[in-house]
């Protein structure tokens, strides 16, 4: 089973890269925020939970919020997770469960009742994830957007 833990500024480079991972463009965005979540503005994530294997690399991340307004959901205050990644090589060992047991707790000591998440449309490997970790699917959605002229 591996560690998860909160992350720590020691570990900035080592969430970027999961980050691009599971986000790939943006680096300098990715940075930006990092830098951000350490400095103290921990508006959006709120918490960064890391998965460490036994030799203390990062091999997953949750990236958690709270928000006030989640589909579905009966009450105000919903803990959120806005990220959810595993290596590759050690999915299905685990990670993502240990992750997400991590995210669960963190959201109660919030005081939080309900966790929400999303996924996009066409991810099946993260709908079936989400599924197997006891999320039940409350509906889909197409977004849609437009320009609107300049004044």
């Amino acid at each position: 089973m591996p560690n998860v833990r909160a992350a720590q500024p020691v570990d900035l480079e080592e969430w970027i890269r999961l980050r691009l991972a599971l986000w790939p463009d943006e680096l300098e965005e990715h940075r930006a925020a990092a830098e951000r979540f350490f400095a103290g503005d921990r508006h959006e994530p709120a918490e960064v939970l890391l998965a460490m294997d036994e030799k203390g690399h990062a091999i997953g991340f949750a990236e958690l919020s709270i928000r006030n307004i989640v589909d579905s959901c009966a009450v105000g205050r919903v803990a959120y997770l806005e990220g959810w990644y595993v290596e590759p090589a050690v999915r299905r060992q685990g990670v993502g469960a240990a992750l997400i047991a991590a995210a669960e707790r963190w959201g109660i000591e919030q005081g939080c009742t309900e966790f929400g998440s999303d996924s996009l449309i066409d991810n099946e490997v993260s709908q079936r994830a989400h599924r197997a970790l006891g999320f039940e699917e409350t509906g889909r959605v197409v977004n849609f957007r437009k320009d609107l002229p300049s004044r």
